[in-house]
This record gives structure tokens, sequence and C-alpha cells, in this order.
């Protein structure tokens, strides 16, 4: 079992944008910058994570973003934190801390869809069961998986160190506004009235079995 088709179609579109940062002049590289750090939300790993999120909270748009904003906010703090280091060495995260944290959010993955999947069971959509300082430390550890790709990725584009920095300095705000955006798009989404009546009865344990799976894989326990 495998979900590498899930990322080729974001990393089709992340090529091309990085095409368009080649040779383009500051301003040019910052706009590509801006559309990438907007297409992030969509990575697959976060999309999974984040429909478990938004389930859990019974699709309350509100709620919604206002946990993909903290999610966002700790995704853009560890990139920064960790990026401008990089860049300023030209550097790689180091292996080793990559999978680790890969690993990790694989984890994370499988709790969020565990804990959805015992709400759907219990039938308990009452109250919410994430905080937005919840939400941010598992930005965070999210940032930390991203970073390393996200900074060879500007580098590898981009002439300078400096441009790389603001690069990822226009990058780091949009994934925000991406995380904001995407959640609440999504919650918006599942309550329709179209989708309502399927809802508690498919929506919920698809997406709590899809998030197992997709964990059980992105963390290597399954291949």
């Amino acid at each position: 079992m495998s979900f590498e088709f899930l990322f080729a179609p974001v990393e089709e579109l992340d090529a091309w944008l990085t095409g368009l940062l080649e040779g383009a002049p500051l301003a040019g590289a910052l706009v590509v910058a801006m559309l990438l750090g907007l297409r992030h939300a969509t990575d697959p790993d976060h999309v999974v994570a984040v429909s478990s999120v938004v389930a859990s909270e019974s699709g309350d748009s509100r709620a919604a973003v206002r946990l993909g904003a903290a999610w966002g906010i700790g995704h853009a703090a560890t990139l920064v934190a960790v990026g401008l280091p990089l860049i300023a060495l030209r550097s790689e995260l180091p292996h080793g801390v990559q999978t680790a944290a890969e690993t990790a959010v694989g984890v994370v993955i499988v709790a969020l869809a565990a804990r959805l999947g015992w709400r759907w069971l219990k039938s308990d959509y009452g109250r919410s069961v994430r905080t937005g300082r919840q939400a941010f430390g598992i930005g965070l550890l999210h940032g930390l998986a991203g970073s390393g790709a996200v900074v060879l990725l500007l580098l590898t584009a981009l002439p300078t160190q400096l441009a790389a920095a603001g690069a990822l300095a226009v990058f780091a705000p949009m994934s925000i506004l991406s995380m904001a955006g995407a959640t609440g798009a999504f919650a918006w989404a599942v309550t329709r009235p179209a989708v309502e009546p399927a809802y508690h009865a498919v929506v919920v344990p698809a997406l709590g079995l899809l998030g197992l799976l997709f964990g059980l894989w992105y963390a290597g326990v399954v291949g």
C-alpha cells in the first residue's frame, strides 16, 4: 500500500513554479514564493491531518479556520527558525532529523485518525477537543518535517542566500493563510446540504480510515 500517487500532482506543480524562480528578478521570485506558500496547505499529509481535525470539530467553519491558523503559525515558526540558519550556512537539515520528524508526523496523523474514529463510535460531537495550542504544536512538528525540502528548493532555485531568505519570509506567512483557508474551506464543504445526510454515517468514518492508513504509511510502519 502506497500513497505516493497523492504527492505527484503537487510535486509537478511545485516543479513548474520552481522553474519560474530560476533566473527571475527578485520581485518575480517573491511572487512565486507567495504562490508556493499558498499551495503548501494542499500537501497530502496536511490535507489528511486537517481533515481529521475538522471532522472532529463537527465541521465548524469558524473553529476550523482558527485551528488552521494556529497550525499554520506553528508550521511557519519552524520554517523560519530552522530555515534561516540553514540558508545562512547553505546547509541541509540532517537526514536523520528529517526522517524522525516525518515519522513523528505519521504517528500524529494516526493519533488524530484514531481520535476521530473513537468520537464517531461514541457519537461524541458536542464539544471541541482540539485547542489552538495543540494545533500550534502539531504545526511546529509539520514545519520541521517540511523545512528541509523548502529550504533546499529555495537554495537550489535562487542565486543568493539573501534572495532565498526573502523568499522564505514570503513563503512562511502565505502558508499560514493557505492552511487557515484550507481548513475553513473543507469545513464549509462537508457541511453543505448535499453532504450533510451522509456526513456522520459515511464521511467521518471514511476520513478516519484514510487517516489511519495514510499515517501508518507516512510513518514507515507499512510499505
